[in-house]
């Protein structure tokens, strides 16, 4: 499991860095306008990235390229993703602009990045599927082509021979969670005909976690990074981490004070929605955490949004 080092915000994104930490990595262009125009662009980017891999010592485990944003699975054997991040941006910007003679912001300022539970459960395959199904999706690839037509995917280098991949590219994991024990040519081979499988297949709610997630991974994985979230608290915190965190710290501290009253669930349920003891605690929690109101009542089986807020009121308690 993780042990993390790291908590950092850029552009108002809450960032998890700890050594061995993978993460899908998303960026879109300014006002979704394209970041590649050709070949040219697509190429650059890639030795760009090759680059940072050598400064941040990232591990790509897969990369697509499409015109207006790119896809990156990488790995961080030290905790160093908003550093890499600032300088691949940056770097490919400068160098965007100064081959078209014009300057400004590239990219729209804040980039996705979901945290991805690298245990050899699957959860590295989903997300290196998805990214490698990129184009299948945007219609980028005839019902006739392989999906290996698109060229600016890792997709075709894990089809090709380890002497024709860069070296930053790593494929040994997601081989190892395809249960193809051998990077030879029948492996390759499984790969591919299982990847096209997988492009036939509606994958909508397999998917879903990576496009509106923040952390893709077990429950033990997910608590983990929640408590490394509760315990750093900040204003300039944002997104559905923090708000996690906090209903996970509401929900903790709710059945740590029934535990302490010897109540169970069934005797929260079975009490009157009014019950001074429920309305104590109801106090306690919107006086030590940020749960809205509705939360709280719901939790606490108290009726309404509205009967709470009176019966807290009631009891010069404040809502």
């Amino acid at each position: 499991m993780p042990r993390f080092g790291i908590l950092s915000v850029v552009a108002r994104k809450l960032r998890i860095e700890y050594p061995g930490a993978v993460y899908h990595v998303m960026s879109r262009g300014d006002r979704r306008e394209p970041v590649f125009n050709g070949e040219q662009d697509y190429e650059l980017f890639l030795r760009t990235l090759e680059e940072a891999c050598r400064k941040a010592h990232w591990q790509v485990h897969a990369y697509c390229l499409m015109r207006n944003h790119f896809h990156l699975v990488i790995e961080t054997p030290q905790p160093t993703l908003v550093a890499g991040m600032k300088w691949l941006l940056g770097t490919y910007t400068a160098r965007f602009n100064r081959r078209r003679r014009q300057f400004g912001h590239l990219f729209s300022g804040r980039y996705k990045a979901l945290v991805v539970e690298g245990s050899g459960d699957g959860y590295l395959k989903t997300v290196c599927d998805y990214v490698h199904l990129n184009p299948v999706r945007a219609k980028l690839i005839e019902a006739g082509q392989p999906l290996e037509a698109f060229r600016w995917s890792s997709y075709p280098l894990y089809l090709a021979g380890p002497r024709q991949r860069p070296p930053w590219l790593r494929v040994d994991r997601l081989l190892g969670e395809w249960r193809i024990g051998k990077d030879s040519a029948a492996g390759r081979r499984a790969l591919g005909e299982g990847m096209e499988r997988r492009r036939q297949e509606d994958l909508t709610g397999e998917f879903k976690p990576v496009e509106r997630g923040w952390c893709l991974g077990g429950e033990e994985f997910r608590s983990e990074l929640l408590e490394q979230v509760t315990r750093s608290p900040g204003t300039s915190h944002y997104g559905d981490a923090v708000q996690e965190a906090v209903a996970d710290r509401a929900e903790r501290m709710v059945k740590g004070r029934l535990k302490a009253m010897g109540w169970t669930e069934q005797d929260l349920a079975a009490r009157r929605k009014g019950d001074a003891a429920k309305v104590k605690l109801a106090a306690s929690v919107r006086a030590e955490t940020t749960m809205p109101l509705a939360w709280v009542a719901e939790r606490l089986r108290m009726g309404s949004r509205g009967y709470l807020t009176w019966l807290l009121h009631r009891q010069g308690k404040p809502a």
